[in-house]
C-alpha cells in the first residue's frame, strides 16, 4: 500500500523501505526523465543492520529492544523522506516480520509512533516485485533465466522463459535462518525438488542473482567481468571454499567486510551454489537489483498509468 507524504518541487520523488531479516533499507529515487520507461536517479540509500531475523528465527518473536530500535529508525526515515521531498513511499516487511508472532502488533505500534505504515508482504508478492523490477529488460530475450533473490529469511525465485514469467516461488531458506539452524530439511527438499523439475522442463537456465550478498560476492571474486557484473559459478565456488573455513573476524580482516555481512555471506553463497548446481548453470549475472528498487518501479508505474 503506497502512502503519500508531500509533493515538493518539480521533480517527482519516490521512496521504498525494505524491512528485511538482516537489514532495513531506505531507498529514495528522483525522476529525471518521466515516461513509460523513465530514468530515475538514486538520491539516497541508507542501510541499518537491525537483524530482526536473529530474534525471530530463534525465539519466534521480535524483542522489545529491537522493536524500540525499529521505531527510532522509522522516525528517522520519515524525517529523511520529508527532507528529500518524497511524494510517495511504500514500506514492506518480509520474512522475519512474517514469522514473528508479535509482528502485526509491532507494525501497529510503529505506525502510531512514527507515522510509517508497514505492509507485511508474502513471499509471492516479494518475488513479483523483484521480477517486475527488470521485466522490461527480459521481454523479447530468448532463453531460460531464473532470478534468485537470497535474503536473510527467505529465497525468492522467478523463472522467465523467452521473456515471459513461468513461475514465482518462495522458500523459507535464508542466510539468517540458516545461521539460526531454522531452515528445515523439508524446505530444502522442496527447493531441490522444484529446481530438479524446472531444470528438466526448461534446460539451459541461466542465473540472475539479487541481494546484498551476491552484490558483494561479485566484487570479491577474481577474473570477474567488470564491463557487466557477472561471475562464473566456479569462481563463486572458489570464493565460498576460501571464506567458509575462516572465522567471522578473519573474514572481516581479510576481505574488509562489515560484521553484519561477514557472517551471512557464506550461507548466501551456499544457497546460490546449491541452485546453480542443480540447474547446471555456469554463470551468475548480478545486475544489482533488489526489493527496494522494485518497490519504487512499482510506485512509479502506478503513478504513471493513473496520470495517463
Amino acid at each position: 500500500m503506497e502512502e503519500n507524504i508531500k509533493l515538493s518541487g518539480e521533480a517527482r520523488t519516490f521512496a521504498a523501505i525494505d524491512i528485511g531479516s538482516n537489514a532495513v533499507r531506505l531507498l529514495i529515487k528522483q525522476v529525471v526523465e518521466p515516461g513509460q520507461h523513465p530514468k530515475l536517479n538514486k538520491a539516497l540509500l541508507v542501510r541499518v543492520p537491525l537483524r530482526l531475523g536473529f530474534d525471530v528465527f530463534s525465539d519466534g518473536r521480535i524483542s522489545e529492544k529491537k522493536e524500540k530500535n525499529l521505531i527510532r529508525l522509522m522516525k528517522s526515515y520519515r524525517h529523511l523522506m520529508k527532507i528529500y521531498g518524497t511524494d510517495t513511499y511504500r514500506a514492506c516487511a518480509t520474512s522475519a516480520m512474517r514469522d514473528a508472532a508479535n509482528g502485526p502488533q509491532i507494525i501497529k505500534r510503529v505506525e502510531k509512533a512514527s507515522g510509517i505504515r508497514i505492509e507485511i508482504i508474502d513471499g509471492q508478492e516479494e518475488a513479483r516485485i523483484v521480477y517486475e523490477n527488470h521485466i522490461e529488460n527480459m521481454k523479447g530475450r530468448k532463453g531460460n533465466f531464473m532470478y534468485v533473490d537470497v535474503g536473510g529469511g527467505s529465497t525468492e525465485i522467478n523463472l522467465i522463459s523467452d521473456g515471459g514469467l513461468v513461475c514465482s516461488r518462495s522458500y523459507n531458506i535464508g542466510t539468517v535462518r540458516i545461521l539460526n539452524n531454522a531452515a528445515t530439511e523439508d524446505e530444502w527438499k522442496r527447493l531441490r525438488k522444484d529446481m530438479h523439475d524446472l531444470a528438466q522442463s526448461y534446460p539451459g537456465i541461466e542465473l540472475i542473482g539479487s541481494g546484498g550478498n551476491i552484490n558483494k560476492l561479485v566484487k570479491m571474486v577474481k577474473n570477474r567481468d567488470k564491463r557487466y557484473p557477472k561471475m562464473s559459478v566456479a569462481s563463486l565456488q572458489e570464493m565460498y571454499d576460501t571464506l567458509k573455513p575462516l572465522s567471522v573476524e578473519e573474514r572481516i580482516e581479510t576481505f574488509d567486510l562489515k560484521p553484519d555481512r561477514a557472517d551471512v555471506i557464506v550461507p548466501a553463497a551456499g544457497i546460490f551454489l546449491t541452485i546453480a548446481g542443480i540447474l547446471g548453470s555456469t554463470t551468475i549475472y548480478v545486475p544489482v537489483i533488489g526489493l527496494a528498487d522494485g518497490i519504487i518501479d512499482d510506485l512509479y508505474s502506478r503513478s504513471f498509468h493513473q496520470e495517463m
